[in-house]
């Protein structure tokens, strides 16, 4: 089984921010780059989900609180409470495929990967049209 992961965006709908209202990825996310990525994965119904600097791995039908968080400031605390999370909720995917843009792939991703006890099973991705 596969899944389908990117990294989380600093825009966000404000509406969520001003309401309150929990949201979902989908409806939380306005970058471009991450709306384009959610809808190949649901136009192709696969498996998908975004690593936020908050809250870890958040799966699309999971509504959640608006947040402002930038990795740099993940602290080490939160960055082993993050990698814990990570190797929990995708043990049960034998292939975890990362969306990202090279020139905007922050450190802490980087490290994530490189340090999951699921590393072996990590695909990084610059392509969506690779999603199927």
């Amino acid at each position: 089984m596969r899944i389908y992961l990117t990294h989380c965006s600093a825009k966000k709908d404000p509406r969520y921010r001003i309401s309150g209202q929990l949201a979902t990825p989908a409806q939380l996310y306005t970058a471009t780059p991450t709306q384009r990525f959610m809808k190949v994965c649901q136009r192709y119904a696969v498996n998908w989900a975004i690593f936020s600097d908050r809250y870890g791995v958040w799966f699309p039908d999971v509504a959640r609180a608006w947040y402002e968080k930038h990795p740099k400031h993940v602290s080490d605390e939160e960055f082993a409470i993050l990698l814990e999370g990570f190797d929990r909720d995708l043990a049960p995917y034998e292939e975890i495929w990362f969306y990202h843009n090279p020139g905007r792939f922050h450190s802490v991703y980087q490290h994530l990967l490189e340090e999951t006890r699921l590393r072996e099973r990590v695909r990084k991705f610059t392509h969506l049209h690779e999603i199927r």
